[in-house]
């Protein structure tokens, strides 16, 4: 086990994607992961508590933030399927300077914030400086369990990340027990962070918007993928 976290409260915001445009922005040896033939980008909110490297405590106050993520999703040439992160903001600038340097992944340190109002959670992302990365979710929660439909599912059960680090790409995988997704409502979004992340923005509602209450996560060494892109 490389290192261990819990997520909480996830939102999850799903519009299709070109899936020519998604192909330029994944790293080398993994193509768009596709469902007939669409594939997505996601934009993705939660709480993260515990953060923890191999068996060690849990980091104190460093290890728990707020993030909002920009994802793609990913196959590659052995079939697994994976995301690629284009963009993730938290609150903490020292897992930000971590996570830039010993993964390679495209954290940036913004500000970025949850509140629940009742049954109603609001999470929000704002840029520093000059760069336009705002994002907002505004969505209503309720108590019933909702099974999720294949799309969901396609879109949420990943158990990887693919990454190029150091002119190589690499899986990292993790594990953690099956959602649990309640029913919710989109009451507002903003999504500027996706054109931010080199993608179209969008303009439609999302057509798959989830919320979890959380799991916990453990990672796996990376493995690394053989030059060379797999076709489908």
């Amino acid at each position: 086990m490389l290192f261990r976290q819990s997520w909480h409260d996830l939102v999850f915001l799903h519009w299709e994607a070109d899936p020519f445009e998604v192909a330029r922005l994944l790293p080398s040896g993994t193509a768009p992961d596709l469902l007939d033939g669409r594939t997505y980008v996601g934009l993705v909110f939660f709480r993260m508590y515990g953060l923890a490297v191999g068996r060690t405590p849990p980091l104190p106050h460093l290890g728990t933030f707020t993030e909002v993520n920009v994802r793609l999703y990913s196959r590659d040439a052995c079939g697994r399927r994976g995301v690629v992160f284009r963009s993730l903001d938290c609150d903490r600038l020292l897992p930000v300077l971590v996570a830039r340097a010993g993964f390679g992944l495209p954290y940036r340190w913004s500000r970025t914030s949850r509140r629940w109002h009742g049954n109603r959670l609001l999470y929000r992302t704002r840029g520093r400086g000059s760069s336009r990365t705002d994002a907002h979710v505004r969505i209503d929660v309720a108590h019933e369990s909702v099974a999720p439909r294949p799309l969901d599912e396609f879109l949420t059960c990943r158990w990887g990340l693919h990454e190029r680090v150091l002119g190589h790409t690499y899986y990292l995988p993790n594990a953690h027990p099956a959602w649990t997704f309640r029913r919710c409502g989109l009451l507002g979004w903003d999504a500027s962070v996706v054109a931010a992340a080199g993608l179209t923005p969008p303009v439609d509602e999302p057509v798959s918007v989830l919320y979890a209450p959380g799991v916990p996560v453990r990672f796996g060494p990376p493995v690394r993928l053989p030059p060379g892109r797999p076709g489908h």
